[in-house]
């Protein structure tokens, strides 16, 4: 996990990872700061498959790195459980 001001990045690929990889970035209503931040990147993280997470605070724009594309109303559950809602 790296702060990079506002950001948050987390990339806890497994080592020797070698499966095809998937990213898509959603927009997420409602973060202020960087506990939303947190909470947004914890719940994501736990979808199976998921191996990184990337908010931008400023842009509300959450990118997910998985191992296959993810099912939308998986994100927005997890979204949604942290307290936030999911619009794009």
């Amino acid at each position: 996990m790296v702060a990079e001001g506002r950001k948050l990045v987390v990339y806890p690929t497994p080592l020797g990872y070698k499966g095809g990889m998937s990213e898509q970035t959603y927009t997420v209503t409602g973060m202020t700061c960087d506990h939303c931040v947190r909470s947004v990147t914890e719940e994501i993280g736990g979808i199976d498959g998921v191996t990184g997470v990337v908010v931008d605070l400023p842009t509300g724009k959450v990118t997910v790195r998985s191992g296959t594309a993810l099912d939308v109303a998986d994100v927005r559950g997890a979204v949604e459980e942290a307290g936030y809602e999911l619009t794009a």
